[in-house]
């Protein structure tokens, strides 16, 4: 692969997953801003936003001090993490084992839970509550920002390329978002969660096995490869899981009579269940970065350590290691997927 096509590959792969994250932060900034005060929640972007830059001006500069290999390795994996969450998500709601994102339904959520709170004057601000809103959505949906910006851009030695494209990222999602005045239900959201779900997986299996010393056979033009079985595995979990489900809604068919099942838990006279314990804010923060960097499924997360060993391992005396990141995803996508769809 060409120089020039690495980096339009890398700047549509951050292009694309910014603008995802976008999409949700536009859409809590605009409900606070038109449920509450709009410069209220205009001055909390803004702080979201540089309090964001900052964490790249630090963070990335100071990643990139790592060995390359070193670097690709901690990179790849944690994308790979990163990117099985988003395709597991995705898949599910291509086949209609779960109910697809609605950003309407969140936005009118949104507005509805603004409004009844009154209005306080804090931080500077008419509005406090629109500030704070506005601040915490920017900068929890800002954080995969980063995270796609720092690694993508580090991995590659391009860190201004991958800033550039989610700056160009954001600032579209936002000016289409205030031009409309209102959700941006229209931009096909799931659909760009498939692709950059599959997109995050390539780099991540590409990336970890080089990191673990795996030599891809024609060097960078193995991410084209990557890419088609990844998204051939996604497009046949689909076909599975709709297949599965149409025999299920035949067999319901078949059986109209049948008492829907009760979970145990909802049973006439059964208690409530307890209200979960208070935690500490160091347990909640210590929850936050592992539910992060670990996601919905530790052991999905094993098994892509576990591989990573396993290549590291191998590579010195078997060629073929690259060989064991895409047989490993090949078996944690689909059991991922399964436990995904159990909750």
């Amino acid at each position: 692969m060409s120089p020039t096509a690495a980096v339009v590959t890398l700047a549509i792969a951050v292009f694309l997953a910014c603008a995802v994250e976008a999409v949700e932060a536009t859409t809590i900034v605009l409900a606070a801003a038109t449920a509450r005060d709009g410069r209220s929640a205009a001055v909390g972007t803004v702080a979201a936003l540089a309090a964001l830059a900052g964490i790249v001006l630090v963070v990335g500069p100071s990643i990139q001090l790592l060995p390359l290999g070193t670097l690709r390795l901690i990179v790849g994996a944690l994308l790979l993490v990163f990117g099985l969450q988003w395709l597991r998500k995705a898949i599910a709601r291509a086949s209609g084992d779960k109910p697809l994102h609605d950003e309407e339904a969140i936005y009118r959520r949104t507005v509805a839970g603004a409004q009844g709170v009154a209005r306080r004057s804090r931080f500077g601000v008419t509005d406090a509550y629109a500030f704070v809103l506005s601040f915490k959505g920017v900068v929890l949906e800002g954080l995969e920002v980063v995270f796609i910006v720092v690694t993508f851009g580090s991995s590659a030695h391009r860190l201004g390329v991958a800033a550039v494209a989610a700056c160009a990222a954001v600032v579209l999602v936002a000016a289409l978002g205030f031009a409309v005045r209102g959700p941006l239900s229209r931009i096909p959201e799931n659909t760009l969660k498939f692709i950059v779900g599959a997109l995050l997986t390539t780099f991540g299996i590409f990336w970890s096995a080089e990191g673990a010393r795996a030599i891809w056979p024609g060097s960078d033009l193995a991410l084209l490869v990557v890419f088609g079985f990844v998204a051939a595995l996604s497009a046949a979990s689909v076909v599975v899981l709709r297949l599965r489900r149409r025999r299920r809604m035949d067999a319901a068919e078949l059986a109209p009579n049948a008492a829907p099942s009760v979970p145990p838990d909802s049973e006439p006279g059964s208690p409530s269940p307890s209200p979960k314990p208070q935690r500490s804010a160091l347990a909640r923060f210590g929850l936050f970065w592992y539910d992060y960097l670990v996601g919905d499924d530790w052991q999905v997360a094993l098994g892509i350590v576990l591989a990573l060993v396993l290549t590291f391992l191998l590579a010195p005396i078997w060629p073929a290691a690259w060989l064991i990141m895409p047989i490993a995803v090949l078996l944690l996508l689909p059991y991922g997927l399964g436990r995904f769809l159990r909750t």
